[in-house]
């Protein structure tokens, strides 16, 4: 967790390691987020400029993605797995939300934009990219550069490249335009959105999100306590709802979650379920050896750092109840020894 009373070289050290040791590892078990408490990091003289790896999370603490900004960079590039093969097909499991990039800092061929070359499971949400392009492939390393596809909500960007980028899905957004479309472009609810023209070029534009929920998120007020933030459920809109007004939804204070550790069994975690809390379920891998049962309406679960929660013995990791108005949001689920 950053505040921005700390030294930026404080700051630089500490998400430069964390970029070493992640951005090449695929298949690893270490989970990050790095998150941002409200206020200003960096300046356009001397910027906070790092990449993003496997596994890691980079979120802001404010309201509103504007409470939180970072002058520099937050990139994502090619993964070179050959000096003559760079690609970001494979550039999964991390993701950007809930703060303001102004693009400062590099030069030449990477100063022409924010990067963000990944390939799902890689969203974008609630971010503010200015002062610079948003290039959602790296056309700054060897070829081929190709991507595969990705997301980003609630969102307000200046000019996006998309280059190589196959497929991807904008929703209740803004864009300062959009270079070009591949296999499959959707847009729905974002203004500045390429006109209707699918199969060619192969823009899908709708006008307005039938129905939508934004993803909760971790926040802090100006007393410093913490709270997680839930968006309501909307239908028919556009555009991101934060821009000109405050997100519709509730506030839950953190002490009626329980903050969940990799350490902790499933048991554990039910009993907490069945008490009535909301979970938190901080970075790590989470051996799951019975599922998870979500009865009470209205139940969050939320992960940070693309915490991960793995079947053990074959059972369904979570089950939810016939109730209304569960959240899940910000896992990974995935299959272990046994079939799922």
């Amino acid at each position: 967790v950053f505040d921005p009373s700390m030294p930026i070289a404080q700051i630089q050290q500490q998400v430069d390691a964390i970029t070493a040791q992640q951005v090449n590892d695929e298949m690893g078990t270490n989970r990050y987020a790095l998150l941002f408490k409200p206020g200003v990091y960096g300046t356009p003289a001397a910027p906070l400029v790092f990449q993003v790896g496997y596994g890691t999370e980079v979120a802001g603490l404010g309201a509103s993605p504007t409470d939180v900004t970072i002058n520099g960079h937050v990139d994502v590039y090619n993964r070179c797995l050959t000096p003559d093969n760079c690609i970001a097909l494979n550039n999964f499991w991390r993701s950007l939300s809930n703060l303001t990039v102004k693009v400062a800092g590099l030069a030449d061929c990477r100063g022409s934009g924010m990067f963000w070359a990944a390939s799902q499971a890689s969203p974008m949400r609630r971010v503010n990219i200015t002062g610079g392009n948003l290039t959602l492939m790296d056309y700054c390393t060897a070829g081929p550069q190709y991507a595969s596809g990705g997301f980003i909500a609630d969102s307000k960007t200046d000019f996006v490249i998309n280059g190589s980028q196959q497929q991807y899905l904008v929703r209740n957004s803004s864009v300062g335009g959009w270079s070009n479309g591949v296999w499959n472009q959707v847009f729905a609810g974002v203004s500045g959105a390429p006109a209707q023209s699918f199969p060619s070029p192969p823009y899908t534009t709708l006008a307005t999100t039938p129905v939508s929920r934004e993803k909760p998120f971790l926040m802090q007020d100006g007393a410093g306590a913490f709270s997680v933030f839930v968006p309501s459920a909307r239908t028919s809109t556009a555009g991101p709802s934060w821009d000109g007004a405050s997100t519709p939804g509730r506030r839950i204070p953190l002490s009626d979650f329980y903050i969940a550790r990799p350490s902790d069994s499933a048991q554990q975690l039910n009993n907490q379920l069945a008490r009535g809390k909301h979970l938190l379920i901080t970075p790590g891998q989470y051996e799951i050896d019975r599922s998870l049962d979500i009865r009470r309406p209205g139940t969050v679960v939320l992960g940070l750092g693309m915490a991960t929660l793995t079947s053990d013995d074959g059972s369904a990791v979570i089950r939810v109840g016939d109730v209304k108005g569960v959240v899940v949001a910000g896992l990974m689920i995935d299959a272990g020894r046994e079939n799922a």
